[in-house]
């Protein structure tokens, strides 16, 4: 077989481990999964309702335009409904941007660490990809400016950005947006959009009203517990969503996902409350890692990334013998980091409990060396 040789050396996207799994290792009855930004609160009890009446034909394809969907999306937004594309999650539309415009002698730019599809498309399409290391956290908007030229096809801006939660705010970001050449398209992942309380936060929306090479990303799999229904979406004006359309694969949001997005979207009471909930849990983070004199990024997101001051392999194992499945930080570029979800009130406790239990016991072995 005559692969694209980049496919030979790229592993496959990890995702953490299955709760099942784990108990089946370690023999543990409760398991506490904390690893992939997951809500801990479920879904909106309108979603429930809605699958419990929704009747589809199983051998029928699902509504490939997702008009329903299309006009919730819209008319929630403000936007028009070509304004939009749909995807199975937005790592689906991520696929999507890079099949379209990513090639070999094409270069693209993203800031590193962030979220790792960016660049995983990227190699698989043959582009060049000019990595530039966050600044304290933060995208380095004015090094991602330097890095274009005229072979940069897409500039990726993860905003609040995963792994650190840290976000661009509004005072930085318009101006990178003003001097980007028309002709490069700009991709501004807003998975964790509902989380985020920062008063300079910009209005995204608007701003592809203003920037025509603008594309803003979201995703009912955060906040609106729908993750594995996979529902992704993007905002753009409809010409960007024009040229992108072909590249998208038939029927790719199932019926069960649309008619779920809608009905989630439909409940922001319960949107609002998860929000209120995860800027509790927050503080119960910050609150461990002062304690323990911690240093920790300030999140916008439903995850914080804590420098736990040890190989962060050694703390996931630790706490997943514990029956807490976390994100090991030295597969996202923090190797002394562990990226934590924010649970309940009572997971969090538990977790960071165990944390402590951690932490003694590196600092009793430090103590034993010296």
């Amino acid at each position: 077989m005559r692969w694209k040789e980049q496919l030979l050396t790229l592993t496959p996207y990890q995702p953490g481990k299955s709760i099942e799994s784990v108990k089946k290792q370690y023999n543990l009855e409760q398991i506490v999964k904390l690893a992939s930004n997951e809500n801990p609160f479920g879904c909106s009890k309108n979603v429930l309702s809605a699958l419990q009446s929704h009747q589809p034909g199983f051998a029928i394809y699902p509504d490939g335009y997702m008009t329903s969907l299309r006009e919730a999306v819209a008319s929630f937004l403000k936007v028009g409904q070509d304004e939009l594309i749909f995807g199975n999650g937005s790592d689906n539309i991520i696929q999507i941007i890079s099949r379209a415009l990513l090639h070999p002698g094409a270069n693209t730019v993203m800031a590193t660490p962030s979220f790792s599809q960016y660049k995983h498309n990227a190699i698989i399409e043959g582009a060049e990809i000019r990595e530039i290391p966050l600044l304290d956290g933060q995208h380095d908007l004015e090094k991602m400016y330097a890095a274009i030229d005229e072979n940069t096809n897409v500039v990726w801006v993860c905003s609040p950005n995963n792994p650190t939660g840290t976000y661009v705010p509004e005072s930085k970001l318009t101006p990178f947006l003003d001097k980007v050449p028309s002709d490069v398209l700009i991709v501004l992942d807003e998975a964790y959009y509902e989380y985020v309380f920062a008063d300079d936060y910009y209005d995204s929306i608007e701003l592809t009203r203003k920037y025509p090479n603008l594309i803003v990303l979201r995703t009912f799999s955060k906040i609106y517990g729908l993750a594995s229904l996979r529902v992704g979406y993007g905002v753009a004006n409809r010409s960007i969503i024009q040229a992108l359309e072909p590249a998208r694969e038939p029927f790719n949001v199932n019926s069960f996902g649309q008619v779920a997005a809608i009905a989630a979207l439909s409940d922001q009471e319960f949107v609002q409350d998860c929000k209120k909930k995860n800027r509790q849990g927050l503080t119960q983070f910050y609150d461990f890692c002062e304690r323990h004199n911690l240093s920790y990024y300030p999140s916008q997101t439903n995850f914080v990334l804590i420098d736990i001051n040890a190989d962060a392999n050694q703390g996931f194992q630790f706490l997943l013998e514990k029956g807490y499945i976390v994100r090991s930080g030295s597969a996202l570029g923090f190797p002394s980091s562990l990226r934590i979800t924010v649970g309940s009130a009572e997971q969090n406790d538990g977790v960071l409990k165990a944390l402590g239990e951690f932490l003694t016991q590196q600092n009793t072995a430090k103590l034993s060396e010296n």
